[in-house]
């Protein structure tokens, strides 16, 4: 058992391996908040991946289909979000983003229509996110960097160029390759993924703890009356461990990554507090820009300044 006396090297290779199983979990939670449309929780989990890649030391060949999928889904939740930006070069969309990482999940895995239908609908939204909004100019200007003068996607080109030069948003090609079909696609792509990874083994340790907890409360709520009565005390304690540990067991990873994540220093509090004071409460992007916080989020700034209010530090 890993204690106090272990060499600096084993202990690194047991934080990679743990830190390994954090990512699949937190990728496979990741995939299902963005399947059922839970935002909020998209976002969190969307954060705690993003901890975890950039706590990685390095990134294993096995890891990579499991970090382009976050990254993936991650631009494409602002797939029409058209200030956002992922790349350094400003020009650059989210979803034109999105597909650079679709290319790199098309690597690691066999061609098929599923693919390939993915693939086009990123193009073809690519640009139609700009029609939408009236944005002609920017539209060709995507157009021009996303097709190639090759044969493949010549009349696709041709196609979204005549919309472009009509001015017309509303064509009925446009409404057959829409964003929800897009959207669609992807969903069917990750059920493929979360049935290939069900078995990632911190989901199935999280199970198991939850799955033992709910027998233990079923038992002890079976038992007769008259003990319920003479153990009422011991019972609410057993309800109570419950509730916590089936918490826990459901936010094993949100909860490591905590755990593991480095702690506020002064200087950062310090960070927090004139740029609340400067921005104001909430403008927790606007802070990023302006101060360095080591790669932590928005929603680690609003968490902490929560933190800071309650503690009487803020």
């Amino acid at each position: 058992m890993a204690g106090e006396g272990e060499s600096p090297g084993l202990f690194a290779e047991i934080e990679a391996v743990a830190a390994g199983w954090m990512l699949e979990f937190t990728c496979y939670a990741l995939c299902r908040h963005f399947r059922e449309g839970r935002t909020r929780d998209f976002e969190r989990s969307r954060d705690t991946a993003q901890a975890i890649i950039n706590g990685l030391s390095k990134i294993a060949t096995h890891q990579m289909k499991t970090v382009y999928l976050c990254q993936f889904l991650t631009r494409i939740s602002e797939g029409k979000t058209l200030g956002r930006r992922f790349e350094s070069d400003q020009r650059i969309s989210p979803l034109e983003s999105a597909l650079s990482i679709w290319k790199l999940l098309e690597e690691q895995s066999k061609p098929d229509k599923l693919h390939e239908d993915i693939h086009r609908l990123i193009l073809i939204q690519a640009v139609a996110v700009h029609i939408e909004r009236g944005y002609f100019k920017e539209a060709t200007e995507v157009l021009e960097r996303l097709f190639s003068e090759s044969e493949s996607n010549k009349a696709l080109r041709m196609k979204l160029a005549l919309i472009i030069n009509g001015n017309n948003p509303d064509l009925p090609f446009l409404q057959s390759f829409s964003y929800n079909l897009l959207i669609d696609k992807i969903k069917s792509y990750i059920d493929v993924f979360l049935t290939e990874n069900s078995t990632n083994f911190l989901i199935k340790a999280a199970t198991k703890e939850v799955e033992t907890k709910r027998l233990e409360a079923t038992m002890s709520h079976d038992k007769p009356e008259n003990t319920i009565e003479t153990n009422n005390e011991s019972n609410l304690e057993t309800e109570q461990r419950f509730v916590t540990e089936t918490f826990y067991g459901e936010n094993l990873v949100y909860t490591i990554v905590l755990f593991f994540l480095k702690r506020w220093t002064w200087e950062e509090d310090s960070r927090l507090k004139d740029g609340v004071k400067k921005f104001g409460v909430g403008n927790w992007n606007k802070i990023l820009i302006h101060y360095d916080f080591n790669n932590r989020t928005s929603v680690m700034l609003k968490d902490r300044w929560r933190t800071m209010i309650k503690k009487d530090i803020a």
